[in-house]
């Protein structure tokens, strides 16, 4: 068993190890895929690149030299811990850059829309990894990261916004061509950074409206294992007063709980939306497992999620 020490250890050590391995895969994406075609990467790194071609800076330097007032910056938004973590990525990311340099001169793809398509996954992934074990390697992810904390928003969908600059000068400096495949390079690097953060643990909020609500929350909490709520509403045309079921659920869960519902009740109306964070009891914190309520018929071990009996 790990004592409590080695157990804390650990976690403060999982940033730094997934801001390296994230670091070494998005500056490989950057170095074979990008710097050969003239593409742009997003973030700061994306602005020195733009460097490296105009006067020959190296790509790694530039990315240090350009963080340093995003550092002070991250001291005072986001404090002693964070900032140290910055600056170990930071530092990790411009000297993989700069390691891996040799890397555009191989030329590994001759067509330049496969290459961004490349570069952008490899990228998206490699920034992926960092933001899902709250590491960073600087620049705008710094930025982001402040976003993020004071307005939930993705970090990646962040950053893209904060790359419209860099286009508008890859545009200038060399065609509109390469500046649409920088666009999609990037689009497709924010893309995969998101699902790289969420993953299969994406959540989806669903609203249900029927004239069984009881029944279909019954079966939602026993037989897909999540907790149900009842908002109180009225129907406009009908001025019936109905119970309307809202539940938040995983994405792997969502195909059950439309032919669960659909089971119950084929008039049922659903909506179904993304939830992008979502913190608390059963995802965030332990789940309370389904006490059987009196008279449930739907005697099952808790140990088993298997559909319900006919109606």
């Amino acid at each position: 068993m790990q004592t409590p020490q080695k157990s804390s250890l650990k976690k403060k050590a999982i940033p730094y190890i997934a801001s390296f391995v994230g670091s070494l895969i998005g500056a490989i994406g950057m170095n074979a895929f990008f710097i050969p075609h003239h593409l742009l990467s997003s973030g700061i790194g994306g602005v020195a690149i733009m460097l490296f071609y105009a006067v020959g800076i190296p790509v790694g330097t530039a990315i240090f030299i350009m963080n340093i007032p995003i550092m002070i910056g991250c001291y005072k938004f986001m404090g002693r811990e964070y900032t140290l973590l910055s600056i170990v990525g930071t530092v990790m990311f411009a000297v993989l850059v700069d390691a891996t340099a040799s890397m555009a001169s191989w030329t590994l793809i001759e067509d330049p829309m496969i290459s961004c398509i490349a570069g952008g996954i490899m990228t998206g992934v490699g920034f992926g990894v960092i933001y899902k074990y709250n590491g960073n390697s600087g620049g705008l992810d710094v930025v982001g990261a402040i976003v993020k904390k004071y307005y939930s928003l993705e970090m990646g969908t962040v950053v893209m916004a904060l790359n419209t600059i860099i286009l508008a000068a890859a545009a200038y400096m060399f065609t509109l061509e390469l500046a649409i495949l920088t666009f999609v390079g990037i689009y497709i690097c924010a893309f995969i950074t998101n699902k790289v953060v969420i993953g299969l643990k994406q959540r989806k909020s669903i609203i249900i409206i029927s004239n069984h609500a009881d029944l279909i929350a019954h079966v939602l909490m026993r037989y897909v294992g999540h907790g149900a709520t009842y908002l109180h509403g009225q129907g406009a045309y009908t001025m019936q007063d109905k119970r309307i079921i809202y539940a938040v659920i995983k994405l792997t869960e969502v195909a059950k709980v439309k032919e669960l519902v659909n089971k119950l009740d084929p008039q049922a109306f659903m909506i179904i939306s993304d939830a992008s964070e979502v913190v608390g009891r059963g995802f965030t914190a332990p789940s309370v497992k389904y006490h059987q309520y009196p008279g449930d018929s739907l005697s099952m071990p808790h140990t088993k999620k298997t559909m319900p009996p006919e109606y």
